[in-house]
């Protein structure tokens, strides 16, 4: 049997869900059945940089230096052409597109290209709190029109699937598969996270007793640090007897802004900057509790990795959050923007050890089961294998 060919195109390797899996899938894909390449874009300025993950599997990515995330009509056209050229030379059976620009710009290309299967996942969606009224329009639009012509659209949550299939006014569930997140957890679970919380708590000047609420992400307004900021204050306030620090891992745009606000609320040397660090594993495990803040959300990562580290988190009610924590049983889930709620949630988790140990159990469990790196890559396989199928009886 000859193998299935996949082409995967990727706007970028910066840190995050896409990344991850891009790699997983490039490196895990059963090599009997399957041959892939991966096309990628560059990693912009502040973003952190996962290519490495690329070398970890064992390939390297072909890189784009014209895919970018930004609008840019000239570079877009040139990596237009680009991607039809590699596609209609590699002739591939299936082109899988990951993020909002890949995905147009690739499953454009595949189109003209005469790829038999077009898929695309989307790893959360930019329909709102990303970008202006007029921009998410425009978006939105082309949305609609690419998925005409998708054959397969992923989505990796329950409550993504229910707004993927409002916004792009599907008639229908059968262009839509539901396939979670999954993420090689080994690294998160095994180890001396003793040793690791004692290592990494002392570089960053963190006392032993101190409690640690944690934050991990880009520095960017859909993440809403400030909100994580504004209830540290809050939660400061409270605990004014207390070792109580706050950190915050992750680089982007608004480093200086949070650095500032941090200042202004009198959070200064209580609050740790860390950019990005590749030992997130150790990191999760000096936290005590993460938090994640954000506006909007595909599945998030850091709540996974956390509570794979039997962590606690307390999330904002956003896209697929719900999909990875419940509420009362792994953590707390409050309104998004709602610092008061936030604040409340974090200190019930600081008076009551009791209470985030059984979280963490609860949630460390469930992410076992749920997001595994093996249960992710059968799925796929499995996707590609029937889409290819039914393609090629549809030809015959």
């Amino acid at each position: 049997m000859e193998k299935t060919k996949i082409v995967r195109i990727i706007t970028r390797m910066n840190v995050g869900g896409p990344a991850i899996q891009a790699a997983l899938l490039q490196g895990g894909l059963d090599e009997r059945n399957f041959s892939s390449i991966l096309i990628t874009g560059p990693v912009t300025e502040n973003e952190g940089d996962m290519s490495y993950l690329a070398a970890e599997s064992g390939f390297k990515p072909l890189v784009i230096r014209e895919l970018k995330r930004e609008l840019d009509i000239v570079k877009d056209v040139i990596c237009f052409f680009k991607l039809y050229g590699i596609i209609k030379k590699e002739r591939p059976d299936i082109v899988h597109t990951h993020m909002a620009k890949a995905g147009t710009l690739g499953r454009l290309a595949a189109k003209f290209a005469g790829v038999p299967v077009i898929i695309h996942t989307y790893h959360g969606h930019v329909f709102h709190s990303y970008f202006s009224r007029f921009k998410t329009r425009a978006i939105l639009l082309i949305e609609r029109i690419m998925a005409r012509f998708t054959d397969k659209i992923i989505v990796i949550s329950r409550r993504q699937e229910a707004d993927i299939s409002s916004y792009l006014k599907l008639k229908d569930g059968s262009k839509l598969a539901l396939i979670p997140l999954g993420l090689d957890l080994n690294r998160f679970m095994e180890g001396n996270k003793e040793e690791a919380r004692d290592r990494v708590r002392r570089e960053l000047r963190i006392p032993g007793e101190a409690i640690v609420v944690g934050t991990v992400g880009r520095l960017t307004a859909v993440k809403n640090h400030k909100m994580f900021l504004e209830a540290a204050g809050e939660i400061k306030k409270k605990f004014t007897d207390r070792g109580i620090k706050f950190l915050i891992v992750g680089d982007g745009e608004l480093r200086g802004e949070l650095t500032a606000l941090s200042g202004l609320l009198g959070l200064y040397d209580d609050t740790i900057f860390t950019g990005w660090r590749k030992d997130m594993d150790s990191v999760y495990s000096a936290m005590d509790i993460v938090a994640l803040t954000s506006l909007n959300e595909g599945t998030p990562v850091t709540l996974i990795e956390a509570l794979a580290n039997a962590r606690p988190v307390i999330a904002t009610d956003v896209g697929g959050v719900r999909d990875v924590a419940e509420d009362g049983k792994s953590g707390y889930i409050v309104p998004k923007d709602d610092v008061s709620a936030f604040a409340e949630a974090a200190s019930a988790l600081i008076e009551h050890k009791d209470k985030r140990d059984s979280f963490s159990l609860y949630g460390r469990n469930f992410v076992r089961e749920k997001h595994s790196k093996g249960k992710l890559i059968k799925s796929i396989e499995e996707l590609y294998l029937n889409e290819s199928e039914r393609k090629r009886r549809l030809s015959i």
